[in-house]
């Protein structure tokens, strides 16, 4: 028997978690991204991570496309960029809405964010309705700042009280 689809939902928030933008760029498309909080390292050497995202965003598909991907790692302070990127908002209207460049290897990079990962894709394996896509880490850029968490279906923040 499957498990219903609210108790997983219900399961899955008690897991909490970073949140990031995953961007990537085409040619077509311009500059491209989303929120996603499925994202984890893989390996140390090499470097690698994955993150998993919807099969239906344009972004998981432009990812498909061009290969190549950035996660930005938000800090506590970039709630509304979180808010911005998970929809609603077209893509013109959250990269004109948040301060960002182009990466190494052209990926478009939060400036703010705590850190940018430039990746080029190694897998990208189809799950269910996501995409869980595999990418070998090429640059990283880290900055200062505290992460920003999603638990509960809400932003959290670290509690720095020693006990």
């Amino acid at each position: 028997m499957t498990v219903e689809v609210n108790d997983f939902k219900q399961a899955l928030q008690l897991w909490a978690s970073g949140v990031t933008v995953v961007t990537t760029h085409t040619e077509q498309s311009g500059p491209l991204g989303m929120t996603a909080t499925s994202f984890s390292s893989v390996s140390l050497e090499p470097p690698q991570i994955l993150v998993c995202i919807n099969t239906q965003t344009d972004t998981g598909n432009s990812i498909q496309q061009c290969r190549h991907f950035a996660v930005n790692i938000l800090t506590a302070a970039q709630q509304a960029i979180s808010n911005e990127f998970a929809g609603g908002a077209s893509q013109q209207e959250r990269f004109a809405n948040v301060s960002w460049s182009q990466g190494v290897y052209n990926m478009p990079v939060l400036n703010d964010s705590l850190t940018s990962l430039e990746c080029r894709v190694l897998q990208q394996i189809k799950a269910g309705t996501h995409w869980v896509i595999v990418g070998e880490v090429l640059d990283v850029i880290t900055r200062s700042g505290e992460p920003l968490i999603y638990y509960r279906s809400d932003y959290r923040q670290l509690d720095r009280q020693k006990k």
